[in-house]
């Protein structure tokens, strides 16, 4: 058998809304319980109150479950009998059910309908407030006026009060605002981060007036420094302009906006734009890659006199790198030149020296260090760190110096004096000449002039003038063999020659030789930052893949774009959404910000101000620059 059952509720205008349901089977139960045919959501009705059963064609039976009575027809009642034909009234509770037969399906149909109470009795009021609190609070309206108005006298009316009243100290020198709780600071949006820690409870040294959004000035009362400026001034336009431009002009809703925003003096590429703050304690957040990409993405349809190339996402699209590489190894200060990276590209560092003949593992190198296990640690062939190390910091590695890394096995001893060795001075071509000289003035068929006494002279001009006339009378005597040790030093295999770039276009001093200056580079990319301390878990070669078989010390080895070794290896970009297209072992997701630092300085992005050396650039900039003396050497 079929019963219809139709849920009647009605909406605020008077309209009915129906649900219909059909429930199948010989009994229909009546009561709370939500497993029931005829569900009643109501506390004056039993879980299982009462069930219907078909008596016949057109009758049917109801009957209470347990004790708990029904009304039929107005009458309570626990048992009684409807027939289909008249129809019949159910009461359970505040619920109303009709009871007759469907015109279209012929089906039992029962017309459910929640009532109100018919009288302010205990027993006849509704038993949500019966059994609430809610009969004795005051009604919606009231209390919706009442909590707006808690709202605006406690977040907005005592926070304004607080700040006027404090608003006159700070207008003095120095001013301080008392310690404690404040109300206005209910209008913080969170904790501020460690650089600003020292600002909590002073709101007023950012928020300089009410209600107007803070200013740049405002940040740099205290950020004093030149190197809060993204690009220099160009002639006739500001850096301000210029940032504009490279971001173009927004249509449409984001036009919209940037006049909202303007409105409420908030003009692009203030401070805050990158240096958000009241985002909890800890460093400030890195700034997302829109905020870079704003401007750098299609930057030269903007600006088409700008040398930066276009950059979207380090994974998909970025410029390819441009190194500073040695031009020019000039002794006072080496030339540096940025160029475009190529797989072929080398720098004029000074030197003659091969990768691969110290990293093979199978020459006279290897046999070397396999024969000095206690200064190798029992490695069978030289490695990198073996002369390359890292300077205190792990970030960059230190200029290699020969007396640390290559005396080792290039002795430049060239005399012995009772078990001690005398040695030529490195990187001093005239003193090596003169120690040669001074060597040989001693030896041939005639004795140089009598210099032990030499010592029991007093001191001064005079003193030191007898000891050059001295030596130079002994080097004209015996030029010989002196010259002919010099010419070895200076020439094919020879200490000097075999490492170094020699020429004859040298002076007396230096025997007619010169060596030409070595310089180090120990940073090829200026615009951006790598740290050789987050890389420690990779080999060298990992990146620096050209080292085992470069031939000439003018081989540049650091690692492009793409590529064997390339960055792209593992840096994917800030979300890695080319990865469908290559395939990236171990990929790692690279914002801007990782590698670039907005102000441009010598430092690395995350790091503060105070904690780095401030070196200004103009990121435009293509001219060469120089090399500083102690990376030179």
């Amino acid at each position: 058998m079929t019963f219809l059952v139709r849920q009647i509720a009605l909406k605020s205008d008077g309209t009915e809304i129906v649900r219909a349901s059909q429930v199948e089977g010989d009994e229909l139960a009546i009561g709370r319980d939500s497993s029931c045919g005829i569900h009643l959501p109501d506390l004056a009705v039993d879980p299982r109150h009462a069930m219907i059963r078909r008596a016949g064609d057109d009758a049917l039976t109801i009957e209470s479950i347990g004790e708990q009575p029904f009304e039929l027809n107005g009458r309570s009642t626990t048992r009684g009998e409807i027939d289909l034909a008249e129809g019949a009234e159910l009461a359970f509770g505040g619920h109303r059910i009709q009871v007759s037969r469907d015109g279209e399906t012929g089906f039992p149909d029962f017309a459910v309908r929640r009532v109100s109470a018919l009288s302010e009795s205990a027993e006849d009021r509704d038993l949500g407030s019966v059994y609430t609190l809610k009969g004795l609070l005051p009604g919606k309206r009231m209390s919706a006026w009442t909590f707006a108005i808690l709202v605006l006298v406690a977040f907005l009316a005592f926070p304004v009060w607080s700040y006027l009243t404090y608003q006159p100290l700070a207008l003095h020198k120095d001013a301080r605002r008392p310690a404690g709780w404040h109300a206005d600071m209910v209008w913080s949006s969170g904790h501020l981060s460690d650089a600003h820690k020292k600002l909590k409870g002073d709101c007023q040294a950012c928020h300089v007036d009410a209600f107007v959004a803070v200013r740049d000035n405002a940040c740099l009362t205290c950020h004093t420094d030149d190197a809060h400026q993204h690009i220099a001034d160009r002639p006739g336009q500001s850096a301000v302009e210029r940032l504009t431009l490279a971001r173009g002009t927004p249509t449409g809703l984001a036009g919209l906006q940037r006049s909202v925003a303007l409105m409420f003096n908030r003009p692009p590429g203030r401070c805050v734009e990158c240096h958000t703050e009241h985002t909890g304690a800890g460093a400030m957040p890195a700034t997302r890659q829109k905020f870079c990409t704003d401007c750098h993405a299609g930057m030269k349809k903007r600006l088409p006199d700008t040398t930066i190339g276009d950059a979207a996402d380090f994974g998909t699209d970025h410029p390819q790198f441009r190194p500073a590489i040695v031009v020019d190894p000039a002794p006072e200060q080496p030339l540096l030149k940025r160029v475009a990276w190529t797989p072929d590209l080398r720098e004029n560092d000074g030197l003659k020296f091969t990768h691969k003949q110290h990293l093979s593992k199978t020459n006279a190198v290897a046999q070397m260090v396999i024969r000095r296990p206690a200064l190798y640690k029992g490695e069978k062939a030289l490695d990198c760190q073996d002369c390359h190390k890292v300077d205190a910091t792990g970030v960059r590695y230190q200029p290699v110096k020969m007396e640390q890394a290559c005396e080792t096995c290039h002795t430049l001893n060239f005399d012995r004096v009772d078990g001690t060795f005398r040695s030529l001075q490195h990187g001093k071509p005239a003193q090596v000449v003169a120690d040669l000289r001074a060597f040989y003035r001693g030896t041939g068929p005639v004795r140089p002039p009598n210099l032990s006494g030499l010592s029991r002279r007093q001191p001064g001009e005079a003193a030191r003038q007898s000891n050059a006339a001295d030596y130079a009378r002994a080097v004209r005597f015996y030029p010989t063999r002196a010259s002919q040790a010099i010419a070895a030093v200076f020439t094919k295999g020879g200490m000097c020659y075999d490492c170094h770039v020699v020429t004859r276009t040298g002076t007396a001093a230096t025997g007619g030789f010169a060596v030409e200056n070595v310089a180090q580079n120990t940073r090829y990319y200026h615009t951006g930052w790598f740290s050789h301390k987050d890389h420690t878990k990779s080999d060298c070669q990992t990146c620096h893949t050209k080292a085992e078989t470069s031939n000439d010390a003018n081989d540049l080895l650091v690692p492009g774009l793409d590529g064997p070794g390339g960055c792209r290896t593992c840096h994917v970009g800030e979300a890695g959404t080319h990865l469908a297209s290559i395939k990236v072992k171990d990929p790692v997701d690279s914002s801007c910000a990782m590698c670039h630092s907005y102000h441009m300085d010598n430092g690395p992005p995350w790091e503060p101000k105070d904690k780095r050396k401030q070196q200004m650039h103009t990121a435009d900039a293509a001219t060469p620059t120089r090399l500083s003396q102690a990376a030179a050497r």
